[in-house]
């Protein structure tokens, strides 16, 4: 049971594929190994849940929690600060080694901490500790080695010993909010002036910088990225300001990609979905190729490579941004090609019959679609667990009740510039003058 064999991938877009940093080691474990692995995972997970181990901001811990809830939380709150006239920065992590890093004694003395049960506890020591790999690449010794890398890679529960193990990184901000997906840690903070904001990010990094160096988790400062927040009609008031992290300078980006979504200072969709719609034409270019005119996969292969491949990329973050007219028209530009291709029809062909004939329909309609199911699932999920539920406005009806402590809504109160719903069931919501989880509820 502790031994596995590892698979070496590449990373995508690195400069030199020479060194090792290059690779990713996935561990291939027995199958009844990966039963014992989901059991404990799951008894943990009720375990941590019940007993308060988890930070509310942590994303990905959890069943139903994934890089939507994340993005739209940190979203929210940068719209509804800056509704309070607030000036927002916001400071963008990455852990360096992530799962490399976990310590088999410092989370078995959390885990004893937290009130975990003992048999556990001893049983995730276990699985940590005289652990034996061997790689699988062309001229490889294929011997067992031992290996002491913290938590492995492929296996269902590293992930949450990994949330569990920097679950106290998230500090408590006023007027800020710390949130995290695995390894990629944000911290947003707010103040009246641009300087305070960032002088105040880099109080915040050095303790969070301390505190990781006592459970041995370092931050990869040159993946470190800073975003100045401003709202779409200030255009005038750009801010510059950089800011200083271990004697590295960071100005703040014009667009950073946080898990799959491209954010911009004034939160506009257009760079994300230009972005997605060069990856779909990227790789339907790549699928075209295996499949030729009247020859190569038959029809209903090609509807699974469009629904699985191209449609997936194109409209990765639908739910969250709703695309302008532009994006729209740039996006029915490219889904008229798919279907005829598909379809192997005419370039004359209607477009309504296209899109019947293919069963592929309009991408405004796809949108809409997913929006009405992220809507759904948001107000269905519990709040206690998940961050993005505990922002929705008190008169939209969900699952429970309960709403987020550091929810800042009560700054809203007597603004003239308050944006927050009255009714969750009101007839018309503007997305672009409404809060973002607000005018989403509102597809329910």
């Amino acid at each position: 049971m502790k031994k596995a064999n590892g698979i070496l991938l590449d990373k995508p877009g690195k400069p030199d594929y020479r060194t090792p940093a290059s690779f990713r080691i996935i561990v291939l474990l027995e199958t009844v190994s990966k039963i014992l692995k989901r059991l404990s995972a799951l008894r943990l997970t009720s375990s941590a849940c019940s007993l308060g181990l988890l930070h509310p901001n942590q994303c990905r811990s959890l069943a139903r929690l994934g890089c939507f809830d994340a993005v739209s939380t940190l979203t929210h709150e940068v719209r509804l600060l800056q509704a309070a006239s607030f000036k927002l920065s916001t400071l963008f992590l990455d852990v360096k080694g992530g799962f490399n890093n976990v310590c088999a004694n410092n989370l078995a003395s959390i885990l004893t901490k937290g009130g975990v049960s003992a048999y556990l506890v001893t049983w995730i020591n276990s699985f940590l500790s005289k652990c034996q790999c061997r790689l699988i690449f062309q001229g490889a010794p294929r011997v067992f080695c031992p290996g002491a890398v913290g938590t492995p890679q492929g296996s269902r529960i590293s992930p949450l010993h990994f949330v569990l193990y920097i679950a106290s990184l998230h500090p408590t901000i006023p007027q800020g909010l710390a949130i995290s997906y695995v390894n990629d840690l944000t911290i947003r903070v707010g103040s009246h002036a641009v300087r305070s904001s960032i002088r105040a990010l880099q109080y915040y990094f050095g303790s969070i910088q301390r505190e990781g160096a006592e459970l041995g988790v370092a931050f990869s400062v040159p993946k470190t990225e800073l975003i100045q927040w401003r709202t779409p009609k200030a255009r005038s008031d750009v801010s510059f300001a950089p800011i200083i992290i271990n004697d590295m300078l960071f100005p703040p980006s014009q667009a950073v990609r946080w898990l799959g979504y491209w954010l911009t200072p004034s939160l506009h969709s257009s760079v994300h979905f230009l972005r997605r719609l060069a990856l779909a034409k990227a790789s339907f270019a790549t699928i075209r190729q295996l499949s030729a005119a009247s020859k190569g996969h038959s029809s209903w292969c090609k509807r699974k490579l469009v629904l699985c491949a191209i449609l997936r990329i194109l409209t990765y973050g639908c739910d969250l941004f709703v695309p302008d007219t532009a994006s729209l028209r740039k996006f029915n530009t490219f889904w008229h090609v798919v279907p005829r291709w598909r379809t192997n029809c005419f370039y004359t062909t209607a477009i309504g019959a296209l899109y019947r004939e293919a069963s592929a329909p309009p991408i405004s309609a796809i949108c809409k679609h997913r929006r009405g199911s992220a809507a759904l699932r948001l107000v269905c999920a519990p709040s206690e667990f998940n961050p993005a539920t505990a922002r929705i406005p008190q008169s939209v009806p969900t699952w429970d009740q309960g709403r987020s402590a550091d929810d800042y809504r009560f700054l809203l109160q007597g603004s003239p510039k308050a944006v927050h719903l009255t009714s969750w069931s009101c007839p018309a919501v503007n997305s672009a003058k409404h809060l973002p989880l607000d005018s989403l509820c509102h597809e329910v």
